[in-house]
């Protein structure tokens, strides 16, 4: 465990955090960001609608990543690839006979899971033991502590990481070969029992396939059995062709592409974290054979700084590499972000070979191949793919930007410090009362405005309130005119973050504003 998040659970404990994870879940609908689906008829069991502000915000992320991937890559294109395709797609992508979850089932509880998860967080408890035994000894020996050397010489703690060296080994074995009685056997040996009834009482791990199924046809004997897609990514690969020859693309070149994708998730839960219908934003990289190995280490990199570009804490995040590839991959690394139920994939970067281009032209018959005019000889490209869940990555700002502040005189105030380029709503302008002539002066400051920056108006309770609307959503700035704005035409700016109030005049907001939110700020840095 990173040291940042030994000091992390010793600030909050587990059950703080799930508590806080509680506060945020339902912040997000009482403030617009995210509903239950189909609400008035009991929801929808891990399908969720974004409200006025989530899709804002949404939105932005979704920008962000574009714009980074296609202006500033003068060779990435975008594509935005039907839901719906040919079945054979998903035979030739291995995902009718691989993409699949082991499962296992609870007979007292009547309760599924996966089986990989449950010895993941075995593998974890026997992490917080050893990083317990460590803050307890630091505790006791204060500055003069060597945590190296106590991880390295105290019986207790060699005794827990011996064993969380087997179960891992045992494990990543049993994984890698899709071994599904060793799995069982695995969480039998371990004594891993149901959360909900508590008991070992465990079935046998079997195999489920992921993808939705539905037909396309307009009658029953002439209906074609089809998937909803569970990737974006083989909507890009079936288009390679397409894309390179009238885009007249050089290798290497990429294609990126936001979209819908659905997975028929049995263990779906943390909120928008997994859900059965969810956005992805891929781009996949095509290359010259042989040289994946250096673009595998650009793209890790890039995107990790598209990331901390943000300014969420740079200690929140991490690389964690596979131990079980894919059937795809030769390489493959997750970037995570410390949730508050620990760390979590946001994003995948993947070296995917030749796969899925050499399949595709197996089973579809097609030659699909790049000509490579400095070598004057064609080959099938490899491909780099970086893979975000658009609603993992709403879901790590949420959580960075949720805070909770005593403020003086025993008040509390609920604040989301959003990143300003994100924010769904920019500005709020206020008249400080509805009445003489300020309304009128505040809409006129609103039309100004609104034609560049998301901007909303609100004469409603007092100033007070009215801010702490604001902040709840996130907004940076609040614009309030008063009777003096009439006579000298300044206004008063307040900031979310620090709650300071500028005086500033009305022909100089649009500059202040835009320095605070313009995305260009963002790519400079990624650029840098």
């Amino acid at each position: 465990m990173q040291p940042f998040l030994t000091e992390y659970c010793k600030l909050y404990n587990m059950a703080t955090q799930e508590e806080t994870f509680k506060k945020l879940v339902a912040h997000c609908k009482e403030y617009g960001f995210v509903f239950p689906s189909s609400e008035i008829y009991d929801g929808l069991g891990a399908v969720y609608d974004y409200g006025q502000n989530g899709v804002e915000l949404k939105n932005n992320i979704k920008r962000y990543w574009w714009d980074s991937m296609t202006l500033l890559h003068e060779n990435i294109v975008g594509i935005d690839a039907a839901i719906f395709m040919h079945p054979t797609t998903w035979k030739a992508s291995g995902h009718v006979d691989a993409f699949n979850d082991p499962l296992i089932d609870n007979r007292d509880s009547k309760k599924r899971y996966r089986a990989d998860v449950l010895i993941e967080e075995q593998l974890a408890k026997i992490e917080d033991k050893i990083n317990k035994e460590v803050e307890k000894a630091a505790k006791r020996f204060g500055d003069s502590f060597d945590e190296t050397m106590f991880r390295q010489t105290n019986p207790r703690v060699m005794e827990h990481q011996e064993h969380w060296n087997q179960l891992h080994e045992r494990y990543s074995k049993a994984m890698n070969a899709s071994d599904l009685a060793e799995l069982k056997q695995i969480i039998l040996d371990e004594e891993i029992v149901c959360p909900i009834s508590g008991t070992r009482n465990w079935t046998d791990v079997r195999q489920f396939n992921l993808m939705f199924q539905t037909e396309m046809g307009s009658t029953a004997d002439g209906a074609m059995k089809i998937y909803l897609r569970p990737e974006t990514a083989q909507g890009i690969f079936v288009n390679y062709l397409n894309v390179q020859k009238t885009g007249r693309m050089k290798i290497p070149f990429g294609i990126a592409q936001i979209g819908k994708a659905f997975r028929n998730e049995i263990v779906a839960r943390q909120f928008v974290f997994r859900m059965r219908e969810f956005e992805q934003m891929e781009m996949q990289f095509f290359i010259k054979p042989g040289t994946e190995m250096e673009w595998f280490k650009h793209w890790k990199e890039f995107r990790l700084k598209w990331h901390k570009a943000l300014g969420l804490g740079d200690e929140k995040y991490r690389y964690h590499d596979h131990e079980k590839l894919a059937h795809y991959a030769n390489a493959a690394t997750d970037i995570e972000f410390l949730m508050p139920f620990g760390f979590k994939e946001v994003e995948g970067i993947h070296s995917r070979t030749n796969f899925d281009l050499s399949q595709h032209a197996k089973y579809s018959g097609k030659k699909i191949e790049y000509f490579d005019p400095e070598l004057n000889e064609s080959y099938t490209p490899y491909v780099i793919e970086t893979s975000i869940g658009v609603d993992r990555m709403f879901l790590s700002i949420m959580c960075a930007a949720y805070k909770e502040e005593q403020l003086e005189g025993g008040e509390t105030r609920v604040v989301l410090q959003l990143p300003a380029v994100l924010a769904p709503v920019k500005v709020c302008v206020m008249p400080l009362v509805k009445k003489d002539g300020l309304p009128e002066k505040a809409r006129e400051i609103m039309d100004m405005l609104k034609f560049d920056f998301k901007t909303t108006y609100d004469e409603k309770d007092s100033i007070g309130k009215r801010y702490r609307r604001q902040d709840a959503i996130g907004t940076p700035f609040c614009i309030t005119i008063d009777h003096d704005t009439l006579n000298d035409n300044c206004v008063t700016v307040r900031y979310r973050d620090t709650m300071a109030q500028d005086r500033v005049k009305i022909e100089d907001l649009h500059e202040l504003i835009a320095k605070a939110v313009d995305m260009k700020q963002l790519y400079r840095k990624l650029m840098a």
